[in-house]
């Protein structure tokens, strides 16, 4: 039986003796850093390695000491290997003390793959757009969309060139690449949506566009596409716990109805996306957040804009 993105006939296995033993003790076979605090690991997971489609996640917890549960995109997989692909920015607790681990280590738990896989055929021409860490779930997709036959432009947007992540990957995949940086230290000085809606006005217009970033950053981009008609999908990142429809902790607004991210999700239709309820919900622990992040650009400019 198939209930969202969740085979649970499957479930039933991994549940199993053998299962279990399968899904713990998930060792780092490499560890290396793609900037000063964005991380990539290899990891051995045989089982979600085979199953795993573009779009979909895992949950990692890395001890059974109670430990936080969190949601990272696989970026790649290789199935023949065992190994899959995670990319992450070392933000909070979890995350730094992720990219403490070296390589032969261990993670204790790693669930997966979660979530409905991205709708992939030969649309015609597809823009996709990654923001920041969200060029890392972006890849995977732009790669299916290549294999699909499709055009693929890929648009990628950080602070600085140092934070740029996965340029060459996404140079050997695209057919067009532009690079956007804050402070124009790579590519162009822009912020994404420039060249966006610079895409959606050529003739012809895109068939698809597929954006991953900050939360605000999506909802710009949707916002972009709207008056020319180019259906927009978008992959959410909310706040997340078991990761299987049972917290509610995800919950979003798309259109006239409630869904849930990891079930449902995570990729919506970005114009029917409720953004600012969204923003609203991800800004529930802030209080109890340590650190101190970045504030995007476009946040910046959609507060100036209310006031």
């Amino acid at each position: 039986m198939r209930l969202g993105g969740i085979d649970y006939a499957k479930v039933l296995v991994l549940l199993s003796a053998d299962g279990i033993k399968n899904m713990k003790n998930f060792k780092i076979v490499q560890k290396k850093a793609l900037s000063s605090d964005v991380f990539l690991m290899q990891v051995e997971a045989p089982l979600i390695a085979e199953a795993r489609k573009p779009g979909q996640f895992v949950i990692v917890q890395l001890d059974d000491d109670f430990a936080e549960r969190i949601p990272l995109t696989i970026a790649d997989a290789n199935s023949s290997a065992g190994l899959i692909t995670l990319i992450f920015q070392a933000v909070g607790k979890t995350t730094k003390r992720l990219a403490q681990m070296s390589e032969n280590e261990t993670i204790q738990n790693l669930v997966g793959p979660l979530g409905l896989p991205t709708h992939i055929e030969n649309f015609g021409t597809v823009v996709c757009v990654g923001g920041g860490i969200g060029v890392a779930p972006l890849y995977p997709i732009a790669q299916g969309m290549k294999a699909a036959g499709n055009k693929v432009v890929v648009i990628m947007g950080a602070r600085n060139k140092e934070l740029l992540i996965l340029e060459n990957e996404m140079r050997a995949i695209s057919d067009e690449l532009i690079i956007c940086t804050d402070d124009g230290s790579a590519g162009r000085k822009s912020l994404v949506t420039e060249p966006l809606k610079e895409c959606c006005q050529r003739i012809p217009a895109p068939n698809l566009a597929v954006a991953i970033g900050p939360p605000i950053m999506m909802k710009f981009c949707a916002e972009t596409t709207r008056p020319f008609g180019v259906h927009t999908v978008v992959s959410l990142n909310t706040i997340m716990v078991d990761g299987t429809g049972m917290c509610g902790g995800c919950r979003v607004s798309v259109g006239k109805d409630v869904k849930f991210v990891c079930v449902d999700g995570p990729e919506f239709d970005g114009h029917l996306v409720d953004f600012d309820n969204m923003m609203s919900r991800l800004k529930s622990y802030k209080r109890q957040e340590a650190e101190k992040q970045h504030v995007c650009n476009l946040d910046k400019a959609f507060d100036a804009a209310k006031v």
